[in-house]
C-alpha cells in the first residue's frame, strides 16, 4: 500500500474541514452574507466528495497491484524454501492417486530409488573433490632443504 498517497488522501480531507470550520465560523460575522457562506461550503463539500470519489475509484487498482506483488513475493519465497524431495513425493503420491483409479501411469518411479541417494551422490563428489585438491596442494608444494646455508657478511 502506497503509506504517503494515504497520507496525502487524509492532508487533503483535514484541509477540507478547516476550510468548512472556517466558512462556518464568518457565518456568524454580521458582515458577511450567510446564503454566499453556506453556497460557498457546499462547493467545498463537492470538491471534497469529487476528491475523495477519484482517490476510492482508483483505490482498487492500487489494491490489486499490490496484491500482485505480495503474491509473486509469497510465492518466489516458497519456492526457495521448497526441498527438492518434495517434488518426488508429490509426484508419487499422484501415481498412486492414478492407480487407485485405475488410469495408466504417466512417470515410471524407479523400484530401488532412495531419495537420499543424490544426497550420499553429492557427498561423496565433495569428498573426492577434497581429496584431489590436497594431493595437488601437496605436489605444488615446494619441499624445504635442510641444508646449512652460508652466513651472508655483516655489514660494517
Amino acid at each position: 500500500m502506497r503509506l504517503l498517497l494515504l497520507q496525502q488522501i487524509l492532508e487533503l480531507n483535514q484541509s477540507f474541514e478547516q476550510l468548512i470550520a472556517g466558512l462556518q465560523g464568518l457565518e456568524s460575522v454580521p458582515f458577511f452574507q450567510r446564503d454566499l457562506l453556506r453556497h460557498a461550503r457546499s462547493d467545498v463539500e463537492i470538491a471534497r466528495v469529487y476528491a475523495n470519489r477519484e482517490f476510492f475509484d482508483n483505490f482498487e487498482k492500487i489494491v490489486e497491484e499490490d496484491a500482485k506483488w505480495a503474491y509473486r513475493f509469497q510465492h518466489n519465497f516458497s519456492e526457495k524454501l521448497k526441498d527438492r524431495d518434495d517434488t518426488y513425493l508429490e509426484v508419487r503420491n499422484s501415481e498412486e492417486r492414478r492407480k487407485r483409479k485405475g488410469l495408466a501411469q504417466r512417470v515410471i518411479i524407479l523400484p530401488d530409488w532412495d531419495m537420499s541417494d543424490e544426497d550420499r551422490y553429492d557427498e561423496e563428489q565433495a569428498g573426492r573433490k577434497t581429496k584431489s585438491a590436497l594431493k595437488r596442494h601437496r605436489r605444488a608444494r615446494p619441499s624445504i632443504s635442510l641444508k646449512a646455508t652460508p652466513k651472508k657478511a655483516a655489514h660494517r
